[in-house]
C-alpha cells in the first residue's frame, strides 16, 4: 500500500498523522458533543492514543491525515479505511476538535481526499466508491456530505442508542463519475462566475471613460 501523501489545499493541509498528534487527538476524545455526534462509544486509553498516533501511518487498509491550517497543529483528522483494493471502494469518515468546525474545513477536507480517492493510480488511489454513515442527530454533517455529492443509500433504524433514545444510521455514499461530475459543474460555474466578474469590470471602465 502507497505511503499516505501531503494534500495541499486553499485552506487546510492534510498531513499524515504521527506521533505528534497524541496529545491534540487525546483532547478531542474528550468532546462529549464530538462522540456523540460521531456515535463514538468506545473508550481509549492515554496510552493506546499514543500508541495509535505513532503506528497508524503504517497500518494496512487505511490511510489517514490530520487536517492542519496555517501551521502544523492537528485540529482534527480525515481517515479513508476499509480501503478494498478489488471492489476500488473504501470507507470515509471525519472529525474536528471544538472550536473548529464550521470554518469550512471539513468541506475542503472532504473534497481533497476524494480527489485523491478517485484520481487514478498511481497519483491517486483510483477508487470507484466512498462511503460512510452519519446519524440522523447530525444534520448538519448530513447537509454537508450532500452538498459534496453524497448519496443516502439506506437507512438502518433506531440502530444507534443515544442516550435515552434512539436513532437512524444513514447510510451514503459517492461514486467516482458523481465526483467527477461535480467536479466540472463546479469548474463551470467558476467560469462562469469569472466571466461575469470581467464583464461587469469591463462595463464599469466603460462608463467612467464615457463619463471622462
Amino acid at each position: 500500500m502507497a505511503a499516505t501523501p501531503v494534500l495541499e489545499g486553499e485552506l487546510v493541509r492534510l498531513r499524515p498523522i504521527g506521533p505528534q498528534d497524541a496529545e491534540h487527538m487525546w483532547q478531542m476524545l474528550d468532546d462529549p458533543e464530538g462522540m456523540r455526534m460521531t456515535g463514538t462509544t468506545a473508550t481509549f486509553t492515554r496510552a493506546q492514543v499514543d500508541d495509535w498516533c505513532a503506528t497508524v501511518a503504517a497500518r494496512e487498509g487505511r490511510y489517514d491525515w490530520a487536517i492542519t491550517h496555517g501551521g502544523d497543529e492537528y485540529l482534527g483528522e480525515i481517515v479513508l479505511n476499509e480501503v478494498d483494493d478489488h471492489s476500488r471502494s473504501a470507507n470515509l469518515r471525519l472529525a474536528l476538535r471544538p472550536g473548529q468546525r464550521g470554518r469550512g474545513f471539513g468541506g475542503e477536507a472532504i473534497d481533497m481526499v476524494l480527489d485523491h480517492a478517485f484520481a487514478d493510480a498511481p497519483e491517486g488511489l483510483g477508487l470507484h466508491r466512498v462511503a460512510l454513515d452519519v446519524l440522523s442527530i447530525n444534520p448538519r454533517a448530513r447537509m454537508l456530505y450532500e452538498s459534496l455529492g453524497f448519496v443516502e443509500e439506506g437507512r438502518l433504524r433506531e440502530a444507534h442508542r443515544d442516550g435515552e433514545f434512539w436513532c437512524d444510521v444513514i447510510l451514503m455514499a459517492v461514486l467516482e463519475d458523481d465526483h467527477r461530475a461535480a467536479r466540472a459543474a463546479d469548474a463551470a460555474r467558476r467560469a462562469a462566475e469569472s466571466e461575469a466578474a470581467r464583464t461587469a469590470e469591463a462595463e464599469r471602465r466603460a462608463h467612467r471613460a464615457d463619463d471622462h
